[in-house]
């Protein structure tokens, strides 16, 4: 398994894992996850949610991440004043690739190398189950937003457009 699940097992922590086969000629992995998951669960679209790394001020030595809706749009002014900070950016996608251990398009907010600071969207407490990439293209991890809070020291923000 991935980092992700060990993780979750180890902390005995309640989740569920839903796989899809992942099309390797997709590279919009949200809209994937919406179509290949909603014919097998009773989930909305806003009940799934991308994993996206930021860069902190512009100097690729700060990072934090930022986990939303798959369907939303970030907002990258809430996410700097969240952060207290002037301005940020998403991390070049190899570079969130190497701090985090996952490919893009499977970033999970869970196992990373390095555990970054988080913020998750605040649409999350609407739901009692959400779900988060699992740690690879096709593997979602079903879980209560407030168990992914308390295990990342996050934070509930609004981050969104």
């Amino acid at each position: 398994m991935t980092p992700a699940v060990n993780l979750l097992k180890k902390l005995k922590i309640k989740f569920n894992i839903h796989q899809y086969e992942h099309d390797s000629k997709e590279t919009h992995y949200g809209k994937e996850a919406i179509s290949k998951l909603d014919p097998q669960l009773d989930i909305v679209a806003g009940q799934i949610f991308k994993t996206l790394v930021v860069s902190l001020n512009g100097d690729n030595k700060s990072f934090a991440v930022c986990v939303l809706p798959v369907n939303c749009h970030l907002d990258f002014k809430k996410v700097a004043k969240a952060l207290n900070c002037k301005n940020i950016e998403l991390a070049d996608p190899n570079v969130a690739q190497k701090i985090t251990g996952y490919l893009v398009g499977g970033i999970s907010p869970l196992g990373q190398k390095k555990q970054l600071p988080t913020l998750i969207d605040l649409t999350a407490k609407q739901f009692p189950m959400m779900f988060i990439s699992g740690g690879r293209r096709g593997l979602e991890i079903e879980i209560s937003p407030d168990d992914l809070l308390n295990i990342l020291h996050a934070q509930f923000v609004e981050i969104i457009v």
